[in-house]
This record gives C-alpha cells, structure tokens and sequence, in this order.
C-alpha cells in the first residue's frame, strides 16, 4: 500500500509525497505534461530537444550534474509521446538541492545560443545514430506513420526527421518552454525518507513562488478507427528479414488494457497472440525454433516482432493466419496457466514499488491520469481477469482490419529468397 498525500499549490503545482522510511534516500520526481503529441507536424523532435536543453543550466545553476554528484545522488530525464520526466535521487538530508535545482530550470532556464546550438547538434547526432545507421533503427517512423493518419502519434519521439531539430530557431525554443514547462503544466512527486510535514514546507519554499502560466491549448485531435490491414516493405541492409505488427489497443485506465497487458512477456502470450503468418507457397520462413518474438506496449499500441535466420515473404501477410489471428483465439487459457501468470504479475509490481524512484514516477503518472488511488488498485484488477476477458481482448483487438505490418527484406540475406509477388502500401 502505498500511502500519500496530495496538494496543489496556489500555481497549480500538483504534489505528491510519500514517506518511506526503509530507506536513506528521497527520490525527487518532476512530470511535465508534454510530449512529442504537443509538437507541430512541420516541428517534430522538440520534447526530445527540450529535455537536452534542461540540463544546459539555468539562472543560477550553470550545470545540473556536479551539484547532485556533490550531494551524493544522481540524476536523469526520459521522453515519450505524452511526458517529459525528470528525476534525483539523493541523500534525504540533501533534498533541498534536488528541489533547488528542479524550481530554478522551472522558473529560468538558460537561453544561451550556444547551448541550443550544441544540444540541437547532439540530438541530430544521435537520430542519425540511432534511427538513420541502426539496423531497423527507423521502425517507429514506419509503423506509427502507417497506423496513425490524424494523431501526433504518427511520428516517433525523436522526430520525423532531423532537419525540424538543425531548423529550430531561438524564438521557437523558448515558445515551447513558455507553454508547457510551467508549474500549472508539472506534477511533482516526492518519495523516501522525509516527512510529509518538512516535504511540504520545502516544496513551498522552492516551489511556491514560481508565477503559473498560461494553460496549454491542448487539442488533440481523436484517431478515428483502423478498418483496413496496412502494409509496408523495405529493402535494407538489415541482418535477417524482420517482421513487426502493431495493433491499436486501449488506453491506460481502461479494462482492455490490463486484459491484454497482462499475458506480455510471459507464456500466456503464445495463447493469445497472432503467430507469424504462414510461408507463401510451402516454403519454409526459417525453424520456428530460432525465430526471436518480442512483444510490448507503445503509446496506443501494441507492437509484435519477429526476427529469423530464414526469409520472411511479404506475401505471407496476406490471408491465412494474420487475416484470422489463429485459432488459439478460440480456447481459453487453463486457470492454472492464468494465475502462475498472475502471481508473476503481482510480484513484479510488489518489488518495483518497493523502489523509491519508482513509487515517485508511478503517483506522477497516476495523477496525471486522474486517478493517483490507481497504484494502489492494480494488483487486485490483475487478480480479478478471467481467461475470458483474456480472450475477449484477443479477439477484439489482434484483428486483421486493426494491423499495421511492416516488412524488412535484407538486401544480403543467406539462401534464396523465395519468390515475391507485387506489394503496395495500403493506406
């Protein structure tokens, strides 16, 4: 159980703080409520951007590394779709400089042209790295343009293309910044050895005088349902041919996503899940026995992978098991098989709230979800699905009409490839 209180300051700061005692440390969690969904569609990757950007100093904090080493704790940030986090974790006697640190980049930060230069530099550097020289490095650019028409989803965090970033003027940097990095805009989380009582007062203390903003005009416009299978082929220098399917799924407080969360990453994921389309004209794709398959959630979606030794025949996504997601669909899962799946679940959660930081991002992101209670609520809702609810999301949403599938055809592949047939985008 993990006990909390909640405020929201006079500017709009939400706070959460929970004390743990089991510990020395304090964790120091700030949640901004933006993400690349708050980018234009002609000025993608500047979230990513920001979140360089916050550590290139404020007001009266040139650097944000040395004074959190110095007090014996560590630092970082992440970005997605909908978010940019960032944490300390840090003796509790010395949260006040977590907390300084974390009121000055939200109430100045430093808009030195240098600093824009060099990090606009290190995030185009690292899409080339990472999504241009990788192998299958531009999936996500792929799938979420197939699978999205009208949501910001329809592009990755790291942004459509690099030339948005190199593009980003000074008056564009601190515009973003104005809108949505404002204490009315943050959730801030505290957890680890501290009172709530002290908590409080320092929040107020660092926090209290930061003037709000203005709300975001958050509009986002509804991504109307999938109706039609959506396909795509690359040629690439890839090791293996590789196959990856995405499908839309729920969103984070809804039934169906626990019903369909809760097989990912465990045995029960061969029940319910499409298996590879079969091979085109009875040639093999390669021994089933060594394909890889990794399964998981992105924002709004469910994604499957596949990698073999063998070929992978785009005309296998026609048809076959992929139109009718495989028969599996239609036996239950034994209970037994249910609650050893369960009892994993259950213990993955326990231990991870056992973890200071981890209690701090779960109470941001719960809150920001409406429902902060929620953490508390989890396990139970795990333990109350049944192999029907299991295979009613199966069958509602691993749907053909409801796929995205993108193929990867290695340029240089060992054997022969089979022979292919004519392929086009369907959109």
């Amino acid at each position: 159980m993990i006990n909390y209180n909640r405020f929201i300051l006079p500017n709009g700061l939400r706070v959460l703080l929970h004390e743990d005692d089991s510990t020395p440390m304090v964790a120091v969690n700030v949640l901004y409520n933006v993400g690349a969904r708050d980018e234009m569609p002609e000025k993608t990757g500047f979230a990513h951007l920001f979140e360089h950007l916050m550590f290139g100093g404020s007001a009266n904090v040139p650097d944000f590394d040395d004074p959190i080493q110095n007090a014996g704790g560590e630092n970082n940030a992440f970005t997605n779709n909908d978010v940019t986090n960032f944490y300390d974790i840090l003796p509790a006697e010395n949260i006040e400089t977590a907390l300084w640190l974390e009121s000055d980049r939200m109430l100045s930060l430093n808009f030195d042209p240098n600093v824009l230069d060099v990090q606009r530099k290190v995030v185009v550097e690292e899409f080339k790295e990472t999504c241009l020289n990788q192998p299958y490095g531009d999936v996500w650019h792929h799938l979420s343009d197939m699978a999205y028409h009208v949501h910001p989803y329809r592009w990755p965090t790291i942004g459509k293309v690099p030339k948005h970033v190199e593009d980003a003027r000074m008056e564009d940097v601190q515009t973003f910044y104005e809108n949505f990095y404002t204490p009315n805009n943050a959730i801030l989380s505290i957890t680890g050895n501290i009172k709530p009582e002290r908590a409080r007062k320092l929040v107020e203390k660092w926090f209290g005088d930061i003037p709000a903003g203005a709300s975001p005009d958050r509009n986002l416009p509804a991504e109307p349902p999938q109706k039609q299978l959506q396909q795509r082929v690359l040629h690439a220098n890839v090791p293996v041919d590789a196959l990856y399917m995405a499908f839309h799924s729920a969103g984070r407080l809804e039934p169906l996503y626990y019903t369909s969360d809760l097989p990912f990453g465990y045995p029960l994921q061969w029940a319910i899940l499409p298996p590879l389309p079969p091979p085109a004209e009875g040639k093999a794709v390669g021994d089933v026995n060594r394909l890889l398959y990794h399964r998981k959630y992105r924002p709004g979606t469910v994604y499957h992978r596949g990698q073999t030794d063998g070929r992978i025949h785009p005309a296998t996504g026609r048809g076959g098991d992929l139109g009718r997601t495989g028969r599996n669909q239609n036996h239950l899962i034994p209970e037994r098989e249910l609650e050893k799946v369960k009892n994993k679940m259950e213990s993955s959660i326990v231990f991870s709230e056992a973890n200071i930081l981890n209690q701090a991002l779960n109470l941001a992101m719960f809150e920001l979800l409406g429902d902060p209670d929620q953490i508390n609520r989890e396990v139970e809702i795990y333990r109350n699905i049944t192999s029907n609810d299991i295979q009613q999301a199966a069958q509602t949403m691993f749907l053909r009409e409801n796929c995205s599938v993108l193929y990867y055809k290695a340029n240089n592949p060992g054997g022969v490839a089979p022979k292919e047939e004519e392929e086009e985008d369907e959109d």
